[in-house]
This record gives structure tokens, C-alpha cells and sequence, in this order.
């Protein structure tokens, strides 16, 4: 491998992955579009945590009772561990293998991005807990709920690049075929955690901010999944671009071989997701939020994000989101909180404004 191809290589067409080795970053024309809008997007949305001020958080965290902290610190720890692996997988185990300038640009600034989110829970632990964040981070590793998990994606990731260097050892035992299907089923796990695993996280985090607790901490989250939404769109995107046959028939063949095993990934997750809910709400639930709503919740995500990857939902369609408020914090157009039930921030980064925002008008600000 070479971070530099010296042949000359017409990067148009060119597969998005497994072509010749990347060259010249060309960014004057694109192959697909899609992923050069994903690209940019993410990065006119660029943020930092430190931006979001969390004093209020400080007094309401301590204010929770000891069920409602178990399930707000259980939830930061398993984001922080979603986002290490996504902060690290993508460069690791796609970016050898892009053969697309486009797709490269779209990984880097989705490794990137998810290195700020992982930068978001220190700062969030930071902030609540300034003399005891061993105790929050330390134990994540320790913790099977959470490490069970952990394993289904990163089995996947790390089946891939197993093969990437068996590809560039020249291994006598490697085989292209099988390297392509096990990206196609890295591909689906990691949609699966972009598409259910972080937005039932999402729904925790936000069940607080709900009840006007934890407000800070809820306008970073709903930053957080602003990013994520770009990130499953592209996931979902590469998946039916392989399904389509656009990028040969083999990739065809291979998302019609691969059907059985890519519906065993959504249904694991959804599996596992259940099982977390069960343990978040061990030591009790809160106000609009049990174990029961978000088992309910894990339904609904698994039917629309299979039927939107070309899978085999288990579910009839038509099924309700059973906790429609969640929309208004998805989309952050649609949230109206009061100045004074919201943080006020100092907005300076990257000369942007010098005007001061409550955490909501930062939302609006950085969507626009």
C-alpha cells in the first residue's frame, strides 16, 4: 500500500472500493455526488462541546435520584464507547481500501466528527463529575452490557481488517469474493449502530431534557444526532448503491447472498438493544420513558431501518414511533425552548459570531 498512487489513474472510474490506490485528492469532479455533499455537509457543521456551557446541568445532575443517575451515566458510557469505536473503525478499515476521492473525503470527516463526540462525554463528565471521572470511564470495559455490544460491531470491523492485510501481504490465502462480502456485512453492522443503536441512546438522552433536566446535556446529544443523521444517510446510501448492481454484479450477488446474514445483524442489535433497555431502567424508569416504551421504540427502529436498506423486516409496516416528542429534538427546527430554560452560551468559535445564544438558537444557528 502507498499513500500515493503515481499511476495514472482515471479516479472517475473508479469502484468505491478495492480500484487502484488513491492519488491525487480530486475534488473538481465527482463520481458521486452524494458522498462529496455528505463531506461538506459534516464539515459546515463542525462544533466543539466546549462551546455548550453546562452549569445548569451541574445542579440538576445532582438533584437526580440514584436510578435516574444510573441510567443517565450508563447511557454516557455506552455512547463513549459507540464513538470510540466509530472515532477510530472508519480510517482504520475502510479508508486502505477507498478507491473513491469522494468517499475519502466522506470517511475522514466522519472519523473526524465522531472524535468530537467522544471529546462531547469528557466534556459532559467533566462538567457534573470534575472529581470522579475514573468512576464513569474506568468500568465501561469492565461491564458486560455494554462490552456485549461492543463485540457485534467490533467483530465486524476487525473481520475486515484482518483481510486488508491479508490483501496486502498477498496472502496465498486470500480471496477478493470473501473480503467484499465481509465488507458488505461491516457495512450493515455499522449502519445498524447508526441507525438503532445511537438513536436509542438518543431517546434516554433525551427523555430528560423532556422534563427540563439536563438541558445542556440534551442540546450537545441533539448536535450529536444531527452528525449521526448524515452518517446513516451515508451508510444507507453505499449499501443500496451495492444492492442497485450500479457497482457490478458481483457486489449484486454478494447483497443477495449476504440477505440471511445482514437480517441477523439487525436482529441482534435489536436483541441487544432490549436487553440494554433493561438494564438502563433496572433500578427504575422516569417520567415517559420505561422499559416497555423503548423495547417499542427498538421495534420501530429496526422495521424502518431494515425496510430502508432493502431488508427483510420482521414487523408490518405501518408501525407508530411510540415516542413521537423524540422528533423534536431530532430536528432541532422544531424545538421552541424558552432562553430561560436553557443554558445561554458564548458563541466565538472560528470567528463565526461574537453574538450570544441560548442553546436552542445554537441549533438553529449551525443548522443554517
Amino acid at each position: 500500500m502507498t499513500v500515493f498512487n503515481r499511476n495514472n489513474v482515471d479516479h472517475m472510474k473508479q469502484p468505491l472500493f478495492f480500484g487502484e490506490e488513491l492519488n491525487v485528492a480530486r475534488t473538481e469532479t465527482v463520481k458521486h455526488r452524494v458522498l462529496a455533499e455528505l463531506a461538506d455537509k459534516q464539515l459546515s457543521f463542525f462544533w466543539r462541546p466546549s462551546e455548550i456551557v453546562l452549569t445548569q446541568d451541574i445542579s440538576d445532575f445532582a438533584k437526580l435520584k440514584e436510578h435516574e443517575k444510573h441510567m443517565f451515566l450508563a447511557n454516557l458510557k455506552y455512547q463513549s464507547l459507540l464513538d470510540s469505536v466509530q472515532g477510530r473503525a472508519p480510517t482504520v478499515a475502510l479508508l486502505p481500501i477507498c478507491s473513491d476521492p469522494a468517499l475519502e473525503r466522506h470517511i475522514s470527516a466522519w472519523a473526524f466528527s465522531e472524535n468530537i463526540h467522544s471529546e462531547s462525554y469528557t466534556h459532559i463528565i467533566r462538567t457534573i463529575m470534575p472529581t470522579n471521572m475514573s468512576e464513569v470511564f474506568d468500568p465501561i470495559v469492565d461491564t458486560k452490557e455494554i462490552m456485549d455490544r461492543a463485540d457485534s460491531i467490533g467483530n465486524y470491523y476487525d473481520e475486515l481488517i484482518r483481510l486488508n492485510c491479508m490483501r496486502e501481504l498477498k496472502d496465498p490465502q486470500y480471496n477478493e469474493y470473501e473480503h467484499k462480502k465481509a465488507l458488505y456485512l461491516c457495512m450493515h453492522a455499522v449502519n445498524a449502530l447508526e441507525a438503532i443503536r445511537f438513536y436509542v441512546s438518543f431517546a434516554v438522552t433525551f427523555s430528560f431534557g423532556e422534563r427540563k433536566t439536563m438541558l445542556g446535556n440534551a442540546n450537545i446529544m441533539a448536535l450529536i444526532a444531527r452528525d449521526e443523521a448524515l452518517h446513516l444517510k451515508g451508510t444507507q446510501w453505499i449499501l443500496k448503491h451495492w444492492q442497485s448492481g450500479k457497482e457490478g454484479e458481483e457486489w449484486f450477488n454478494i447483497s443477495k447472498e449476504s440477505q440471511e446474514e445482514a437480517n441477523h445483524i439487525f436482529s441482534v442489535a435489536a436483541a441487544q438493544e432490549k436487553e440494554w433497555a433493561e438494564y438502563l431502567t433496572s433500578l427504575g424508569s422516569v417520567i415517559g420513558l420505561n422499559k416497555n416504551i423503548l423495547c417499542k421504540y427498538v421495534d420501530y427502529l429496526t422495521d424502518q431501518r431494515m425496510r430502508a436498506v432493502g431488508l427483510d423486516s420482521p414487523y408490518e409496516p405501518g408501525m407508530k414511533n411510540p415516542i413521537p416528542w423524540i422528533n423534536n429534538w431530532l430536528n432541532s427546527s422544531n424545538k421552541q425552548t424558552a432562553p430561560q430554560e436553557a443554558e445561554i452560551i458564548n458563541y466565538v468559535t472560528g470567528g463565526l459570531s461574537t453574538e450570544t445564544f441560548n442553546s436552542n438558537s445554537l441549533l438553529e444557528h449551525l443548522k443554517g
